[in-house]
Protein backbone atom coordinates (compact mmCIF):
# COMPACT_ATOMS: atom_id res chain seq x y z
CA UNK A 1 0.00 0.00 0.00
CA UNK A 2 1.40 3.27 -1.09
CA UNK A 3 1.72 6.27 1.22
CA UNK A 4 -0.81 8.19 -0.84
CA UNK A 5 -3.44 5.52 -0.32
CA UNK A 6 -2.76 5.47 3.41
CA UNK A 7 -3.28 9.25 3.61
CA UNK A 8 -6.64 9.01 1.89
CA UNK A 9 -7.72 6.17 4.16
CA UNK A 10 -6.76 8.27 7.23
CA UNK A 11 -8.66 11.29 5.92
CA UNK A 12 -11.73 9.13 5.29
CA UNK A 13 -11.57 7.68 8.81
CA UNK A 14 -11.29 11.21 10.32
CA UNK A 15 -14.33 12.36 8.36
CA UNK A 16 -16.33 9.40 9.64
CA UNK A 17 -15.31 10.14 13.24
CA UNK A 18 -16.23 13.84 12.90
CA UNK A 19 -19.57 12.93 11.36
CA UNK A 20 -20.31 10.53 14.22
CA UNK A 21 -19.42 13.22 16.78
CA UNK A 22 -21.60 15.80 15.05
CA UNK A 23 -24.55 13.44 14.87
CA UNK A 24 -24.11 12.53 18.55
CA UNK A 25 -24.00 16.21 19.60
CA UNK A 26 -27.02 17.03 17.45
CA UNK A 27 -29.01 14.16 18.94
CA UNK A 28 -28.03 15.19 22.46
CA UNK A 29 -29.18 18.78 21.79
CA UNK A 30 -32.66 17.78 20.69
CA UNK A 31 -35.20 19.21 23.15
CA UNK A 32 -32.66 21.57 24.80
CA UNK A 33 -33.92 25.13 25.19
CA UNK A 34 -31.58 28.10 25.37
CA UNK A 35 -32.50 30.39 28.28
CA UNK A 36 -31.23 33.33 30.25
CA UNK A 37 -31.04 33.07 34.03
CA UNK A 38 -30.68 35.20 37.10
CA UNK A 39 -30.45 34.87 40.87
CA UNK A 40 -33.05 35.46 43.55
CA UNK A 41 -31.59 38.32 45.56
CA UNK A 42 -32.49 40.60 48.43
CA UNK A 43 -33.18 44.19 47.47
CA UNK A 44 -35.07 47.32 48.44
CA UNK A 45 -38.29 47.66 46.44
CA UNK A 46 -40.56 50.65 46.08
CA UNK A 47 -44.00 50.36 44.49
CA UNK A 48 -45.25 53.46 42.69
CA UNK A 49 -48.15 54.88 40.70
CA UNK A 50 -47.54 57.28 37.83
CA UNK A 51 -50.10 59.84 36.70
CA UNK A 52 -50.15 63.04 34.70
CA UNK A 53 -51.91 66.34 35.27
CA UNK A 54 -51.17 70.04 35.63
CA UNK A 55 -49.79 72.56 38.10
CA UNK A 56 -52.36 74.45 40.18
CA UNK A 57 -52.15 76.79 43.16
CA UNK A 58 -53.72 75.38 46.31
CA UNK A 59 -55.80 78.54 46.75
CA UNK A 60 -57.21 80.44 43.78
CA UNK A 61 -60.40 82.32 43.01
CA UNK A 62 -62.19 83.20 39.80
CA UNK A 63 -63.47 86.69 40.58
CA UNK A 64 -66.83 86.87 38.82
CA UNK A 65 -69.12 89.77 38.09
CA UNK A 66 -71.59 90.62 40.88
CA UNK A 67 -73.49 93.19 38.84
CA UNK A 68 -74.29 94.14 35.27
CA UNK A 69 -72.32 97.13 34.05
CA UNK A 70 -69.45 98.61 32.10
CA UNK A 71 -65.87 98.39 33.36
CA UNK A 72 -64.66 101.93 33.93
CA UNK A 73 -61.27 101.14 35.49
CA UNK A 74 -58.90 98.18 35.80
CA UNK A 75 -56.25 98.70 38.45
CA UNK A 76 -54.20 95.54 37.70
CA UNK A 77 -52.77 93.64 34.80
CA UNK A 78 -51.97 89.98 34.35
CA UNK A 79 -48.97 88.91 36.45
CA UNK A 80 -49.35 91.67 39.07
CA UNK A 81 -48.99 90.78 42.73
CA UNK A 82 -51.69 92.21 44.99
CA UNK A 83 -52.43 92.23 48.70
CA UNK A 84 -55.70 91.37 50.40
CA UNK A 85 -58.10 94.32 50.14
CA UNK A 86 -56.40 95.99 47.16
CA UNK A 87 -58.79 97.53 44.61
CA UNK A 88 -58.79 95.47 41.42
CA UNK A 89 -61.53 96.90 39.21
CA UNK A 90 -64.48 99.30 39.19
CA UNK A 91 -67.75 99.26 37.24
CA UNK A 92 -69.96 102.18 36.25
CA UNK A 93 -71.66 103.34 39.49
CA UNK A 94 -73.71 106.48 38.74
CA UNK A 95 -77.09 104.99 39.59
CA UNK A 96 -75.95 103.08 42.71
CA UNK A 97 -74.28 106.24 44.05
CA UNK A 98 -77.47 108.24 43.41
CA UNK A 99 -79.54 105.62 45.23
CA UNK A 100 -77.18 105.78 48.21
CA UNK A 101 -77.38 109.61 48.32
CA UNK A 102 -81.19 109.63 48.07
CA UNK A 103 -81.58 106.98 50.76
CA UNK A 104 -79.15 108.80 53.04
CA UNK A 105 -81.16 112.03 52.61
CA UNK A 106 -84.37 110.21 53.51
CA UNK A 107 -82.63 108.74 56.53
CA UNK A 108 -81.53 112.20 57.66
CA UNK A 109 -85.10 113.46 57.26
CA UNK A 110 -86.44 110.58 59.30
CA UNK A 111 -83.89 111.22 62.02
CA UNK A 112 -85.04 114.89 62.13
CA UNK A 113 -88.66 113.74 62.48
CA UNK A 114 -87.60 111.48 65.32
CA UNK A 115 -85.89 114.34 67.12
CA UNK A 116 -89.03 116.48 66.74
CA UNK A 117 -91.25 113.65 67.95
CA UNK A 118 -89.04 113.03 70.94
CA UNK A 119 -89.11 116.78 71.80
CA UNK A 120 -92.90 116.79 71.50
CA UNK A 121 -93.06 113.76 73.75
CA UNK A 122 -90.96 115.48 76.40
CA UNK A 123 -93.21 118.59 76.09
CA UNK A 124 -96.27 116.40 76.55
CA UNK A 125 -94.76 114.86 79.64
CA UNK A 126 -94.20 118.35 81.04
CA UNK A 127 -97.81 119.32 80.15
CA UNK A 128 -99.07 116.26 82.00
CA UNK A 129 -97.09 117.22 85.08
CA UNK A 130 -98.48 120.79 84.90
CA UNK A 131 -102.02 119.53 84.33
CA UNK A 132 -101.70 117.21 87.33
CA UNK A 133 -100.63 120.13 89.51
CA UNK A 134 -103.57 122.28 88.29
CA UNK A 135 -105.98 119.41 88.76
CA UNK A 136 -104.76 118.81 92.30
CA UNK A 137 -104.95 122.53 93.21
CA UNK A 138 -108.45 123.00 91.81
CA UNK A 139 -109.59 119.79 93.47
CA UNK A 140 -108.51 121.16 96.88
CA UNK A 141 -110.29 124.44 96.14
CA UNK A 142 -113.41 122.57 95.09
CA UNK A 143 -113.38 120.42 98.26
CA UNK A 144 -113.08 123.53 100.47
CA UNK A 145 -115.79 125.28 98.50
CA UNK A 146 -118.09 122.29 99.09
CA UNK A 147 -117.53 122.52 102.83
CA UNK A 148 -118.01 126.30 102.90
CA UNK A 149 -121.13 126.07 100.74
CA UNK A 150 -122.64 123.47 103.02
CA UNK A 151 -121.95 125.77 105.94
CA UNK A 152 -123.60 128.58 103.92
CA UNK A 153 -120.44 130.64 104.26
CA UNK A 154 -120.08 131.33 100.51
CA UNK A 155 -122.60 131.97 97.85
CA UNK A 156 -123.54 129.31 95.31
CA UNK A 157 -121.84 131.28 92.53
CA UNK A 158 -118.45 130.88 94.22
CA UNK A 159 -119.12 127.21 94.68
CA UNK A 160 -120.00 126.82 90.99
CA UNK A 161 -116.87 128.68 89.98
CA UNK A 162 -114.61 126.31 92.00
CA UNK A 163 -116.42 123.29 90.58
CA UNK A 164 -115.99 124.52 87.02
CA UNK A 165 -112.30 125.19 87.59
CA UNK A 166 -111.83 121.65 88.90
CA UNK A 167 -113.70 120.05 86.00
CA UNK A 168 -111.64 122.09 83.52
CA UNK A 169 -108.36 121.06 85.18
CA UNK A 170 -109.37 117.37 85.14
CA UNK A 171 -110.25 117.60 81.44
CA UNK A 172 -106.92 119.29 80.69
CA UNK A 173 -105.12 116.44 82.49
CA UNK A 174 -106.86 113.79 80.37
CA UNK A 175 -106.07 115.78 77.22
CA UNK A 176 -102.38 115.99 78.20
CA UNK A 177 -102.32 112.23 78.82
CA UNK A 178 -103.82 111.59 75.40
CA UNK A 179 -101.31 113.92 73.79
CA UNK A 180 -98.38 112.14 75.42
CA UNK A 181 -99.61 108.87 73.91
CA UNK A 182 -99.85 110.59 70.55
CA UNK A 183 -96.30 111.91 70.81
CA UNK A 184 -95.04 108.48 71.82
CA UNK A 185 -96.71 106.93 68.77
CA UNK A 186 -95.14 109.57 66.51
CA UNK A 187 -91.74 108.86 68.06
CA UNK A 188 -92.14 105.12 67.51
CA UNK A 189 -93.24 105.71 63.92
CA UNK A 190 -90.18 107.92 63.29
CA UNK A 191 -87.94 105.20 64.79
CA UNK A 192 -89.53 102.62 62.47
CA UNK A 193 -88.96 104.82 59.42
CA UNK A 194 -85.34 105.26 60.48
CA UNK A 195 -84.86 101.47 60.70
CA UNK A 196 -86.48 101.10 57.29
CA UNK A 197 -84.23 103.76 55.78
CA UNK A 198 -81.18 102.18 57.40
CA UNK A 199 -82.06 98.83 55.80
CA UNK A 200 -82.63 100.53 52.44
CA UNK A 201 -79.29 102.33 52.83
CA UNK A 202 -77.51 99.03 53.56
CA UNK A 203 -79.02 97.56 50.42
CA UNK A 204 -78.00 100.59 48.35
CA UNK A 205 -74.49 100.46 49.78
CA UNK A 206 -74.31 96.74 48.96
CA UNK A 207 -75.31 97.42 45.35
CA UNK A 208 -72.72 100.20 45.21
CA UNK A 209 -70.01 97.97 46.74
CA UNK A 210 -70.59 95.40 43.98
CA UNK A 211 -69.30 97.91 41.48
CA UNK A 212 -65.88 97.69 43.15
CA UNK A 213 -63.80 94.49 43.26
CA UNK A 214 -61.10 93.98 45.88
CA UNK A 215 -58.61 91.16 46.38
CA UNK A 216 -59.99 88.54 48.83
CA UNK A 217 -56.44 87.42 49.63
CA UNK A 218 -52.86 88.17 48.65
CA UNK A 219 -51.68 86.58 45.42
CA UNK A 220 -50.94 86.94 41.71
CA UNK A 221 -53.35 87.87 38.89
CA UNK A 222 -52.99 84.79 36.68
CA UNK A 223 -55.78 85.52 34.21
CA UNK A 224 -57.37 88.79 33.04
CA UNK A 225 -59.77 88.13 30.13
CA UNK A 226 -61.55 91.53 30.19
CA UNK A 227 -60.59 95.10 29.26
CA UNK A 228 -61.74 98.57 30.25
CA UNK A 229 -64.92 99.62 28.48
CA UNK A 230 -66.32 96.10 28.21
CA UNK A 231 -69.67 95.19 29.76
CA UNK A 232 -69.81 92.37 32.26
CA UNK A 233 -72.79 90.19 33.11
CA UNK A 234 -73.76 88.34 36.27
CA UNK A 235 -75.11 84.87 36.95
CA UNK A 236 -73.92 83.08 33.80
CA UNK A 237 -71.21 80.55 34.66
CA UNK A 238 -68.28 80.23 32.24
CA UNK A 239 -69.84 82.88 30.00
CA UNK A 240 -67.68 85.50 28.35
CA UNK A 241 -67.76 88.61 30.52
CA UNK A 242 -68.89 86.82 33.68
CA UNK A 243 -65.34 86.28 34.97
CA UNK A 244 -63.25 89.39 35.50
CA UNK A 245 -59.98 87.78 36.55
CA UNK A 246 -58.34 84.87 38.37
CA UNK A 247 -56.37 85.48 41.57
CA UNK A 248 -54.01 82.74 42.76
CA UNK A 249 -52.05 82.37 45.98
CA UNK A 250 -48.75 81.06 44.60
CA UNK A 251 -47.21 80.50 48.04
CA UNK A 252 -48.51 76.92 48.06
CA UNK A 253 -48.23 75.10 44.72
CA UNK A 254 -49.87 71.76 43.96
CA UNK A 255 -50.11 69.46 41.01
CA UNK A 256 -53.49 67.90 40.29
CA UNK A 257 -53.14 64.53 38.55
CA UNK A 258 -55.62 61.88 37.43
CA UNK A 259 -54.92 58.37 38.72
CA UNK A 260 -56.37 55.33 36.99
CA UNK A 261 -59.16 53.55 38.86
CA UNK A 262 -57.06 50.37 39.10
CA UNK A 263 -54.30 52.22 40.99
CA UNK A 264 -56.28 54.59 43.22
CA UNK A 265 -56.79 51.93 45.91
CA UNK A 266 -53.05 52.01 46.60
CA UNK A 267 -52.84 55.81 46.98
CA UNK A 268 -53.08 57.19 50.52
CA UNK A 269 -52.85 60.62 52.11
CA UNK A 270 -49.33 61.53 53.20
CA UNK A 271 -47.53 59.37 50.61
CA UNK A 272 -44.42 60.86 49.06
CA UNK A 273 -44.29 61.73 45.39
CA UNK A 274 -41.75 62.80 42.81
CA UNK A 275 -43.02 65.39 40.32
CA UNK A 276 -41.56 66.35 36.97
CA UNK A 277 -42.75 69.43 35.07
CA UNK A 278 -42.42 69.65 31.30
CA UNK A 279 -41.49 73.34 31.47
CA UNK A 280 -38.66 72.62 33.94
CA UNK A 281 -36.76 69.71 32.34
CA UNK A 282 -34.12 67.61 34.09
CA UNK A 283 -35.44 68.57 37.52
CA UNK A 284 -37.55 66.62 39.98
CA UNK A 285 -39.64 68.11 42.77
CA UNK A 286 -40.59 66.44 46.01
CA UNK A 287 -44.22 66.42 47.06
CA UNK A 288 -46.77 64.81 49.34
CA UNK A 289 -50.31 63.58 48.66
CA UNK A 290 -52.71 66.01 50.40
CA UNK A 291 -56.06 65.27 48.74
CA UNK A 292 -57.73 62.27 47.10
CA UNK A 293 -61.00 62.61 45.20
CA UNK A 294 -63.93 60.41 46.16
CA UNK A 295 -65.83 60.60 42.87
CA UNK A 296 -64.62 58.99 39.67
CA UNK A 297 -64.11 61.20 36.61
CA UNK A 298 -65.00 60.02 33.12
CA UNK A 299 -61.79 60.00 31.13
CA UNK A 300 -63.39 61.33 27.93
CA UNK A 301 -65.15 64.34 29.48
CA UNK A 302 -63.62 64.82 32.95
CA UNK A 303 -67.13 65.03 34.43
CA UNK A 304 -67.79 63.34 37.77
CA UNK A 305 -69.84 60.14 37.59
CA UNK A 306 -72.15 61.61 40.25
CA UNK A 307 -73.18 64.26 37.70
CA UNK A 308 -74.13 61.77 35.00
CA UNK A 309 -77.59 60.24 34.78
CA UNK A 310 -76.65 57.02 33.00
CA UNK A 311 -74.04 54.35 33.52
CA UNK A 312 -70.82 54.25 31.55
CA UNK A 313 -68.34 51.48 30.87
CA UNK A 314 -65.52 53.79 29.79
CA UNK A 315 -62.30 54.14 31.77
CA UNK A 316 -62.38 56.35 34.84
CA UNK A 317 -59.83 58.36 36.80
CA UNK A 318 -59.66 59.86 40.28
CA UNK A 319 -58.30 63.29 41.16
CA UNK A 320 -55.22 63.32 43.40
CA UNK A 321 -53.66 66.56 44.66
CA UNK A 322 -49.95 66.64 45.49
CA UNK A 323 -48.47 69.62 47.36
CA UNK A 324 -44.99 70.52 46.13
CA UNK A 325 -42.15 71.19 48.54
CA UNK A 326 -39.95 74.22 47.78
CA UNK A 327 -41.43 75.00 44.33
CA UNK A 328 -39.58 77.56 42.18
CA UNK A 329 -41.08 81.02 41.78
CA UNK A 330 -41.32 80.73 37.99
CA UNK A 331 -44.05 78.06 38.04
CA UNK A 332 -47.31 79.01 36.39
CA UNK A 333 -50.77 77.45 36.73
CA UNK A 334 -51.60 75.02 33.96
CA UNK A 335 -48.08 73.67 33.34
CA UNK A 336 -48.13 69.98 32.43
CA UNK A 337 -46.72 67.68 35.10
CA UNK A 338 -46.18 64.01 35.84
CA UNK A 339 -46.20 62.57 39.35
CA UNK A 340 -44.67 59.32 40.55
CA UNK A 341 -46.35 58.45 43.86
CA UNK A 342 -44.56 55.95 46.12
CA UNK A 343 -47.35 53.72 47.43
CA UNK A 344 -45.25 51.14 49.35
CA UNK A 345 -41.63 50.32 50.21
CA UNK A 346 -39.89 47.14 51.35
CA UNK A 347 -36.36 46.87 52.71
CA UNK A 348 -34.06 43.87 51.99
CA UNK A 349 -36.77 41.50 50.69
CA UNK A 350 -36.45 38.59 48.26
CA UNK A 351 -36.99 39.88 44.76
CA UNK A 352 -36.94 38.63 41.19
CA UNK A 353 -37.12 40.40 37.81
CA UNK A 354 -40.73 41.05 36.81
CA UNK A 355 -40.26 39.31 33.47
CA UNK A 356 -39.36 36.05 35.26
CA UNK A 357 -42.90 35.71 36.61
CA UNK A 358 -45.15 33.63 34.37
CA UNK A 359 -48.53 31.91 34.42
CA UNK A 360 -49.29 28.22 33.83
CA UNK A 361 -52.43 26.15 34.02
CA UNK A 362 -52.43 23.51 36.71
CA UNK A 363 -53.04 20.76 34.16
CA UNK A 364 -49.90 21.75 32.21
CA UNK A 365 -47.75 21.08 35.28
CA UNK A 366 -48.90 17.47 35.79
CA UNK A 367 -46.81 14.47 34.71
CA UNK A 368 -47.67 12.54 31.60
CA UNK A 369 -49.36 9.89 33.66
CA UNK A 370 -51.42 12.46 35.50
CA UNK A 371 -52.30 14.14 32.21
CA UNK A 372 -53.67 10.89 30.87
CA UNK A 373 -55.76 10.49 34.00
CA UNK A 374 -57.02 14.03 33.60
CA UNK A 375 -57.90 13.44 29.97
CA UNK A 376 -59.65 10.17 30.78
CA UNK A 377 -61.52 11.69 33.74
CA UNK A 378 -65.07 12.69 32.97
CA UNK A 379 -65.52 14.86 36.06
CA UNK A 380 -66.19 18.54 35.15
CA UNK A 381 -64.70 19.55 38.49
CA UNK A 382 -61.38 17.92 37.62
CA UNK A 383 -61.38 19.54 34.19
CA UNK A 384 -62.06 22.93 35.76
CA UNK A 385 -59.29 22.37 38.32
CA UNK A 386 -56.87 21.50 35.50
CA UNK A 387 -57.49 24.93 33.92
CA UNK A 388 -56.73 26.79 37.16
CA UNK A 389 -53.97 29.36 36.56
CA UNK A 390 -50.94 29.47 38.85
CA UNK A 391 -48.24 32.13 38.91
CA UNK A 392 -44.69 31.10 39.44
CA UNK A 393 -41.15 30.94 38.06
CA UNK A 394 -38.96 28.31 36.47
CA UNK A 395 -36.12 27.25 38.79
CA UNK A 396 -32.97 25.71 37.28
CA UNK A 397 -32.11 22.28 38.75
CA UNK A 398 -29.65 19.81 37.15
CA UNK A 399 -29.84 21.51 33.75
CA UNK A 400 -33.60 21.20 33.80
CA UNK A 401 -36.29 23.64 34.83
CA UNK A 402 -38.98 23.12 37.42
CA UNK A 403 -42.04 25.36 37.74
CA UNK A 404 -42.33 26.65 41.30
CA UNK A 405 -45.49 28.52 42.41
CA UNK A 406 -44.73 31.74 44.25
CA UNK A 407 -46.63 34.36 46.24
CA UNK A 408 -45.71 37.94 45.42
CA UNK A 409 -45.91 41.26 47.24
CA UNK A 410 -45.38 44.78 45.94
CA UNK A 411 -44.13 45.53 42.44
CA UNK A 412 -41.25 47.90 41.79
CA UNK A 413 -39.99 49.37 38.55
CA UNK A 414 -38.16 46.24 37.38
CA UNK A 415 -38.39 43.93 40.41
CA UNK A 416 -41.21 42.21 42.25
CA UNK A 417 -41.24 41.03 45.86
CA UNK A 418 -41.42 37.29 46.55
CA UNK A 419 -43.29 36.48 49.74
CA UNK A 420 -43.29 32.70 49.50
CA UNK A 421 -41.92 29.95 47.27
CA UNK A 422 -38.24 30.84 46.68
CA UNK A 423 -35.02 31.07 48.67
CA UNK A 424 -32.19 33.56 48.45
CA UNK A 425 -29.65 32.65 45.75
CA UNK A 426 -31.88 30.31 43.74
CA UNK A 427 -31.23 30.42 39.98
CA UNK A 428 -34.32 31.14 37.90
CA UNK A 429 -35.13 31.59 34.23
CA UNK A 430 -35.48 35.26 33.34
CA UNK A 431 -35.78 35.13 29.56
CA UNK A 432 -36.31 35.36 26.86
CA UNK A 433 -39.96 36.40 26.74
CA UNK A 434 -40.59 34.07 23.79
CA UNK A 435 -39.03 31.15 25.64
CA UNK A 436 -40.95 31.79 28.86
CA UNK A 437 -44.25 31.73 27.00
CA UNK A 438 -43.68 28.18 25.75
CA UNK A 439 -41.22 26.68 28.26
CA UNK A 440 -42.41 23.34 29.62
CA UNK A 441 -42.04 22.05 33.16
CA UNK A 442 -39.04 19.66 33.30
CA UNK A 443 -37.53 20.79 29.99
CA UNK A 444 -33.77 20.56 29.48
CA UNK A 445 -32.14 23.96 29.07
CA UNK A 446 -28.89 25.55 28.10
CA UNK A 447 -27.80 28.79 29.76
CA UNK A 448 -26.70 31.67 27.56
CA UNK A 449 -26.42 34.98 29.39
CA UNK A 450 -24.09 36.64 26.88
CA UNK A 451 -26.64 38.25 24.54
CA UNK A 452 -28.66 41.24 25.84
CA UNK A 453 -32.22 40.25 26.60
CA UNK A 454 -33.79 43.16 24.71
CA UNK A 455 -32.02 42.21 21.50
CA UNK A 456 -33.18 38.61 21.87
CA UNK A 457 -36.77 39.65 22.44
CA UNK A 458 -36.71 41.82 19.31
CA UNK A 459 -35.37 38.99 17.18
Amino acid sequence: MTNKKKIWIGIGALIVVVAIVLVTVQQSRKGVVQVQTGKVTKADIASSVTASGEVKPKTFANIGANAFGRITKLYVKEGDRVKAGDLLARLENVQPEADVAATRAQLDSSQTDLVAAQAGYRTSVADVDRAKADEERTRFDYVRAQELYKAQLIPKSDYDTKKSSYDSAAASLEQSKAKINQMKAQSDSASGRIRQMQATLRRANDVLSKTEYRAPFSGVITNLPVREGETVVVGIQNSQGSTLMTLADMSVITTEVKVDETDIVNVKLGQLAEVTIDAVPKKKFKGIVTEIGNNALLRSTGVSTSQTTGGSQEAKDFKVVITLQDPPENLRPGLSSTAKITTATRQAVLSIPIQALTIRQKGDLDTKKDKNKTVQAASPEMAKAAKEEIQGVFVLRDKKVEFVPVETGITGTTEIEVVKGLTDGAEIVTGSYKVLRTLKNGASVKIDNTAPQKEEEKS
